[in-house]
């Protein structure tokens, strides 16, 4: 049961913010994904959490600010800890396979792809979404680290590719392609197994045709 609000005349200590700040994102989170944006409102995320509209716009001016917010917390929920190295490996291949997992085990997550289920039915009502998405960095990211060291085995010659942030590009859709598609109900959910031989192949394939 959450802790209760601060009193009106009293700060909320830092410990009881970050508790507050958690409940509205969790709340907003399960509304957004469980119902959609459209048919969720700064109302029903109030009340979910426990507290006032007044409470709620104190943090967030408006509806699309509090998805962009839920977003983040999904992203950042999906990462791995920032202690895990992502670069790691004897070989080119071997960094591609381990960072191939880490990408389908974030968007593979029942949160991301919930996020994706989001997106794809309200994105013509609500085009601001997608770009919303976009914003928070997770692919900008993922893509800026594969092309770094795509460029790097470049210049050591041992793959040269012309253009290391197209090659990134690729080969995110390409792992993601059919383990997502499954995941979201269009054929049957690959197993550990399946995702694992999938990856390897799919790297291999990468690799030789970027070889």
């Amino acid at each position: 049961m959450p802790s209760p609000l601060p009193g009106r005349g009293g700060r909320p200590t830092q410990a009881q913010a970050r508790e507050l700040s958690a409940r509205i994102l969790a709340v907003a989170a399960e509304l957004f994904l469980r119902d959609g944006y459209g048919a969720t409102s700064i109302e029903a995320i109030a009340a979910a959490a426990g507290m006032s509209k007044r409470t709620l716009y104190a943090r967030y001016a408006n509806k699309a600010e509090i998805f962009a917010a839920v977003v983040r917390h999904i992203i950042d929920e999906v990462r791995p800890p920032q202690d895990v190295p992502l670069i790691e490996g004897e070989t080119l291949s071997a960094v591609l396979v381990r960072l191939g997992g880490f990408i389908l085990a974030a968007a593979l997550a029942p949160k991301a792809l919930g996020l994706y289920r989001l997106m794809v039915a309200e994105s013509e009502r609500f085009p601001e979404l997608a770009k919303m998405a976009a914003t928070q960095g997770a692919l900008a990211e993922a893509v800026g680290l594969i092309a770094t060291l795509l460029k790097s085995q470049g210049e050591k010659k041992r793959h040269a590719i012309r253009d290391p942030e197209f090659a990134a590009q690729q080969f995110i859709f390409m792992v993601l392609a059919l383990p997502q598609r499954r995941a979201l109900g269009l054929g049957k959910k690959m197993t550990s197994s399946e995702l694992r031989s999938w990856l390897e192949n799919t790297v291999a394939l990468f690799l030789h045709g970027y070889s």
